[in-house]
């Protein structure tokens, strides 16, 4: 179900509530800075993003090589830690919880697709799809059934992945994202390796999918034709966001 949006950009200092209503944002990001050491000095890489993100709703991230997108993405995801500010993820603070907590939380809350796949190579179309879901505890097979036939996939099951198409490859790799039922869906140029013929059906997939669970959806994309497929758009421009 989808909710009405929000503004985008909140204030800093925002506090977000206790868990996550149909009144409030999935996704609350508060000030959040990043800076890494380089050998010509700092590199301040986010210098204070602001944004949020409704459950059901689905915002591309835009710029340019090295604006920080990917950066913004794996902070939110906790794979790496902020210098400063808050993620608000369905009601938890991200910034204050332990590396096993982060892990804990990408595998109850976080379904995300790579650019570059990172299918297990001994693992056929259907394991690898179900492969997360079985560590999470959340494997459901009639749910499996449906992710692989909206997919596309259902005679591939038994192919490993080098018997896939590069398109057949980006499939599995957004069954596996959903097949926890995720509550936010993070994108990394998912179409990044495909023509563009393939990227638009993949993309489409991903609508759907995002549409039949009401999750929210943040890509990364430098392509404004297919950020114009979603509902906002965002440009991270020196470290911080405004909408294009």
């Amino acid at each position: 179900m989808h909710h009405e949006s929000l503004n985008l950009i909140i204030q800093p200092g925002t506090k977000a509530p206790p868990a996550c209503t149909a009144l409030s944002p999935l996704l609350r990001v508060v000030g959040l800075k990043k800076t890494y050491a380089t050998p010509q000095g700092p590199l301040a890489v986010l210098k204070g993003v602001d944004l949020s993100l409704n459950a059901g709703s689905s915002l591309a991230l835009m710029g340019e090589s090295g604006s920080g997108k990917s950066t913004l993405l794996h902070l939110i995801a906790g794979l790496d830690e902020a210098d400063d500010g808050e993620i608000w993820l369905n009601g938890v603070l991200v910034t204050a919880l332990s590396d096993f907590e982060r892990a804990a939380l990408r595998r109850e809350t976080l379904g995300v697709v790579f650019q570059q796949f990172n299918l297990i190579p001994s693992l056929t179309t259907g394991d690898n799809i179900a492969f997360q879901a079985r560590i999470a505890g959340r494997f459901d097979p009639a749910w499996q059934d449906e992710l692989i036939c909206r997919l596309g996939l259902k005679n591939l099951t038994d192919r490993y992945p080098e018997q896939l198409s590069v398109g057949q490859q980006q499939r599995v790799a957004i069954g596996r994202a959903f097949a926890t039922r995720p509550r936010l869906l993070l994108a990394d140029e998912p179409t990044g390796n495909l023509d563009e013929a393939s990227g638009d059906d993949v993309l489409q997939l991903a609508l759907e999918l995002v549409a039949a669970t009401g999750c929210a959806f943040l890509m990364v994309t430098h392509s404004a034709r297919l950020a114009a497929k979603l509902e906002q758009q965002v440009h991270l421009s020196s470290g911080v966001l405004a909408k294009p």
